[in-house]
C-alpha cells in the first residue's frame, strides 16, 4: 500500500516531476513510419506536451512543440518544407532543432535575420526503427535507441497497432509484472464469455521474480507444467521502464499525461519456409477500438482488450493507499521500488536503470525468449497451419480487436494462406 504522496510522485509525467523527469531518459514508440507516409504532419500528445511530428520533404523527422513562436498558431495544420515545417498563419519556418529559419515578411524589412536568429521553439529527437518512430525528449546527450534483436529478425511480417487508453500508464505496466491475471483475466473469463461453465484453467503454483539489465522476467508453474517447462526456465519480460516482451511481440504503455495511455503493439509474425526469403518493405499501422460504439461497453474479445479493462476499471489513476497486495504481487512490489529509485537516480544526476550508451552493447540485444528458434527457424506451412497455438495467428489477430480487412489481406498473402486452410484451422483450434 502505498501513501497519496507517494501515488502521485508516482504517476505524474509532466515536465520538472520527478516520475516526467525519469521517463525523459528514455526513446519511446509514439507513431508509426507509414503514418507519416500518407500524411506528413501529425499532432501527437507526450509525456504531458502538445507537440507535432513531421517528415519533411528530404524525408527528414522533426518533433516540436504545437504552437508557432509568432502568435501561437497550430503547426499541426503547417507545411513542410525541404527543411523543416513551416507555420501556414505567417510562413515561419524552423527546422528539426527548432531554431526559426525564416520570417518571410520580417526578413524583408530585417534582411540580416536579426530577430529570426533569436527564435526558437521547443524541439526533440526522433528517430525512425521498425516501422515505428521514437521521440527521446531528455537532456543531450541522448542515449542509444535501444536495437532489440526482434525487432530485426529475418523472413517474418511485422505490423503495429496503436491504442488511446484513459488511464495513467503506471497501472497499465504494472499489468507486465503480473503472471496470475493470465489465469482468470484470459483464459477463465475468457471460457465464461463463450459460455462455458466450470473448467477453470490450471492454478499457478509457484512465482518467481527476476531483474536483470534490461527489466524484471516472472517465471511460473502451472498445474500442467513443471520447472522443465519455458514459462520457469525463459518466463516473460518486463521491459524497462514501459515495456511488455512476450517472445513474437512488444506492447509498451507510453505515457500521454498523467491520465491517458498510448498503448502500442509491434508484433511479428514468422512466415513459413515456402514464402522463404521475404523481407518486409513496409510495416502496416492500425488503430485498435477498445470501445463497442453500440453498446458503450469495453471491448472484451482479444488480450490486450482485457488487460485494458482492467487497467481503467482501476479509474484514471488508480487510488492505491486502497490495495491489499497479496504473494502474486511481489513483482509489482519490485517495479515500484525500482521507479522510485530511479527517480533518485535522476535527480542525482544519475542514468536511470535499462539507458544504453555503449554502440558495442546495442547490437541487436536478445532478450529473454521461449519462442526465439521457431521465430528464427520457421516450420514448413503445412505443419504451420496445424500448429495448436501458431497456426491461429495465419487467420486471426489475438492481441487487438479490429484488424483492418487490408491488413488481415496481406498477411494472408505473405502467409499463403487460401479458403481451405481456413477451415483447417478452424477445427484445430
Amino acid at each position: 500500500m502505498l501513501s497519496k504522496e507517494k501515488n502521485q510522485l508516482l504517476t505524474q509525467v509532466g515536465p520538472g516531476t520527478a516520475g516526467g523527469e525519469m521517463l525523459r531518459r528514455h526513446w519511446h514508440p509514439f507513431a508509426a513510419v507509414d503514418e507519416l507516409d500518407q500524411e506528413p504532419i501529425k499532432p501527437v500528445r507526450l509525456l504531458g506536451e502538445d507537440l507535432v511530428v513531421y517528415k519533411d520533404l528530404s524525408g527528414n523527422y522533426g518533433l516540436t512543440e504545437r504552437q508557432c513562436a509568432h502568435r501561437n498558431a497550430d503547426l499541426a495544420y503547417g507545411m513542410v518544407e525541404a527543411h523543416g515545417i513551416r507555420c501556414n498563419y505567417h510562413g515561419w519556418c524552423y527546422d528539426a532543432s527548432g531554431q526559426c529559419i525564416e520570417q518571410p515578411f520580417e526578413d524583408v524589412i530585417e534582411p540580416t535575420g536579426r530577430m529570426r536568429k533569436r527564435v526558437r521553439i521547443t524541439a526533440y529527437q526522433v528517430q525512425a526503427k521498425a516501422g515505428l518512430l521514437w521521440a527521446y525528449m531528455g537532456p543531450l546527450p541522448a542515449p542509444l535507441l535501444p536495437d532489440w534483436e526482434l525487432l530485426s529478425f529475418d523472413n517474418g511480417f511485422a505490423q503495429i497497432v496503436f491504442a488511446d487508453v484513459p488511464c495513467n500508464w503506471v497501472q497499465a505496466q504494472e499489468n507486465s509484472i503480473d503472471p496470475v491475471h493470465f489465469e482468470w483475466m484470459h483464459s477463465n473469463w475468457s471460457k465464461r464469455q463463450r459460455g462455458e461453465v466450470g473448467n477453470y484453467a490450471p492454478r499457478h503454483v509457484k512465482l518467481e521474480f527476476e531483474e536483470f539489465e534490461h527489466g524484471f522476467v516472472y517465471k511460473r508453474v502451472r498445474e500442467d507444467t513443471d520447472e522443465a517447462h519455458n514459462l520457469w526456465t525463459v518466463g516473460r519480460v518486463c521491459l524497462w521502464p514501459n515495456g511488455f516482451f512476450l517472445g513474437d511481440h512488444f506492447e509498451w504503455r507510453v505515457p500521454v499525461d498523467d491520465e491517458n495511455t498510448l498503448s502500442v503493439t509491434w508484433a511479428f509474425l514468422r512466415v513459413p519456409h515456402e514464402a522463404e526469403p521475404f523481407k518486409q518493405t513496409v510495416i502496416p499501422s492500425w488503430r485498435g477500438p477498445i470501445k463497442d460504439p453500440q453498446t458503450g461497453k469495453w471491448i472484451s474479445s482479444h488480450v490486450i482488450n482485457q488487460d485494458i479493462i482492467a487497467w481503467v476499471g482501476q479509474g484514471k489513476i488508480t487510488d492505491r493507499t486502497r490495495e491489499k497486495l497479496g504473494a502474486s504481487d511481489q513483482g509489482v512490489a519490485m517495479i515500484r521500488r525500482r521507479l522510485f529509485a530511479d527517480m533518485e537516480d535522476v535527480q542525482a544526476g544519475k542514468d536511470p536503470k535499462g539507458v544504453i550508451r555503449d554502440p558495442a552493447r546495442n547490437v541487436r540485444i536478445p532478450l529473454p525468449n521461449a519462442s526465439r528458434e521457431l521465430l528464427q527457424s520457421g516450420m514448413p506451412r503445412a505443419t504451420y497451419i496445424k500448429h495448436p497455438v501458431w497456426g491461429k495467428h495465419l487467420t486471426h489477430f489475438p492481441f487487438h480487436y479490429g484488424q483492418p480487412e487490408h491488413v488481415r489481406q496481406m498477411v494472408a498473402d505473405v502467409m499463403g494462406i487460401k479458403q481451405d486452410d481456413v477451415h483447417v484451422v478452424a477445427v484445430n483450434v
